[in-house]
């Protein structure tokens, strides 16, 4: 059966501090993408006991975690003049753009609703287009992956004026209830290293999610590095993070586990906002958030093992990428490996 081709619904509407806001619905399922690879979590989990030592007992109802806010406001200074051209986040990790390794991760986490943080002057639009008409020129392509935004609604947030993490998610706090996943756009993070035919999403934000529903805390996914120094470094009790230090001197890294783009915050992150503001903490907003669930219920750190993280943020790191998730390809390893071999012996 050939997918129903979605009629797309746009609305607009205004945010905090005039952020314009966009609404797409795919108001036609497309039954092939119904069919991919995602968790379901029921609308309302009981937990029965205590999971946290510090945490004390039972933190009651929680809800499920539903939206996920994919953040891809920065222009990509470092990816100039590539980035002049097309967003950064559309640039494809060999032929899968990254934004839809993200968008495909958070619907295998559970989304219903994805909010794309865009800025004035980045058109994301060709990636949130329906693609099902080129399945009869490639048949063999997972059509989740040709339409990666066809099985959920989208929300467009544009953020007027970079001014940091923190105020890039103030852009879609007002059209979230409840708690939710936060992608970083140059970010990803794979455990699969499948092809467009018989696509398998990454599961880092499932298993944020999974850690969230267990204890009812923000949760921060963490990876493994050689050189901490580049990165916001933390130190762990436990599974609680006790400290977030950015960019510390290699000697002074309290561990090498650093933040890897990869959020579940909680419904009160949009009051922590307005306390937390902008003009008084600036780019480190999001950090003295972070911070304050230090000090007050916990913050879960997840150590995300298995995972190659990829970064599509800088010329060199993407260019690595691309060898490297080649290389874990069954469809192109051989081949690609053969060829550096030959290459290299130059």
């Amino acid at each position: 059966m050939r997918p129903i081709v979605p009629e797309v619904n746009v609305e607009s509407f205004q945010g905090p501090a005039g952020e314009i806001s966009v609404k797409v619905i795919l108001t036609k399922a497309n039954p092939r993408a119904a069919k991919s690879r995602h968790s379901t979590f029921a609308p309302i989990v009981v937990l029965r006991g205590a999971t946290l030592e510090s945490n004390g007992g039972v933190r009651g109802v929680m809800a499920a975690v539903e939206d996920a806010v994919l953040v891809a406001g920065g222009i990509g200074s470092r990816m100039l003049p590539a980035s002049a051209a097309i967003a950064k986040e559309a640039l494809p990790l060999v032929d899968i753009p990254a934004l839809s390794h993200l968008a495909r991760e958070a619907v295998a986490a559970g989304a219903k609703r994805i909010h794309i943080i865009s800025s004035p002057r980045k058109d994301l639009s060709g990636l949130l287009k329906d693609h099902s008409w080129l399945e009869n020129k490639r048949p063999d392509i997972d059509v989740e992956i040709l339409s990666p935004f066809s099985d959920v609604e989208v929300f467009v947030h544009i953020q007027e004026v970079a001014k940091g993490f923190g105020d890039a998610l103030s852009c879609a706090l007002h059209a979230i209830k409840g708690p939710f996943m936060v992608l970083l756009g140059d970010n990803i993070l794979l455990d699969s290293f499948t092809s467009s035919s018989g696509y398998i999403p990454s599961n880092a934000s499932k298993i944020l999610v999974e850690a969230y529903m267990r204890t009812g805390l923000p949760c921060v996914g963490l990876a493994a590095v050689g050189d901490p120094e580049n990165y916001g470094v933390v130190s762990m009790d436990g599974e609680l993070v006790k400290e977030i230090i950015e960019k510390p001197n290699r000697e002074n890294a309290p561990s090498n586990l650093v933040l890897c783009g990869r959020y579940v915050f909680t419904p009160d992150t949009s009051m922590l906002l307005s306390k937390y503001n902008f003009e008084e903490y600036g780019e480190l907003q999001s950090i003295a958030i972070q911070q304050h669930w230090m000090e007050n219920e916990g913050l879960v750190g997840v150590e995300l093992s298995g995972f190659e993280w990829y970064d599509s943020g800088a010329p060199l790191p993407w260019l690595k990428s691309q060898i490297d998730y080649a290389l874990r390809r069954e469809d192109m390893r051989d081949e690609i490996r053969d060829w550096l071999s030959d290459r290299l012996q130059r």
